[in-house]
């Protein structure tokens, strides 16, 4: 991996989950847990059907929020306090990789479909929350979520990131097509999420970092 590609970089923006910690510790399946509960008690369904309205949510609008916000005009307070509320202790702390991002040149960021107040909790049981500038959720696009064009637009014209200069770091391939477009460099954190995985195939992803602490290392 060439060093030199990530050389005009200035801007670091990074997904959170499965993304910054181990997809192996299983935290988003609290998440969807919770995600398929709300969506229940919301709803009135049985756990089978919420479930699956909140995976064809995803698929279908880009965040299972999104789905509920378009399809029963459901306010997304309520609904993020209650599936972010969940046990961090699987996460482990990570000087290392907290170290490999605090070298890199210029800003860094977290930006994440989830709340603001989620990717806060996340990045300090990590330990490298001092290494960032800035954490974006999903109430900093008006809670349109990534892959959507509008909302990158959103958070790159927040932080005057310019996106020529900028490199996005996500474990779900569809979500670097946008950032491809807009001209950052791409990187891709793969994890064993058929869904995520799909169409990384792609041009629009650059590089493969299946361990990211060591991939972040040979750019600096």
């Amino acid at each position: 991996m060439p060093k030199d590609a990530f050389a005009h970089v200035d801007a670091w923006i990074f997904d959170l989950d499965n993304t910054l910690y181990d997809h192996r510790c299983r935290l988003f399946d609290q998440i969807d847990m919770r995600m398929t509960d709300f969506i229940s008690s919301a709803l009135g369904l049985d756990a089978d059907s919420a479930n699956k309205l909140r995976g064809d949510y995803w698929r279908e609008h880009g965040t299972t929020l999104r789905g509920l916000m378009r399809e029963h005009d459901m306010p997304p307070e309520d609904f993020l306090q209650y599936v972010h509320d969940i046990d961090l202790s699987s996460v482990a702390k990570d000087p290392a990789l907290g170290a490999a991002i605090e070298a890199l040149p210029g800003r860094k960021i977290v930006y994440t479909n989830g709340s603001r107040g989620h990717g806060d909790r996340v990045i300090a049981q990590l330990g490298i929350a001092e290494v960032f500038d800035g954490v974006f959720g999903i109430e900093d696009s008006a809670y349109l979520p990534k892959p959507h064009r509008a909302a990158f637009e959103m958070v790159l014209k927040t932080t005057k990131i310019a996106p020529a200069s900028a490199a996005m770091f996500e474990d779900t391939a569809r979500n670097l097509e946008v950032p491809h477009e807009l001209g950052m460099k791409t990187v891709w954190t793969p994890t064993d999420d058929a869904h995520a995985s799909e169409g990384a195939d792609g041009d629009h992803v650059h590089y493969v970092a299946e361990d990211l602490t060591a991939f972040l290392r040979q750019l600096t």
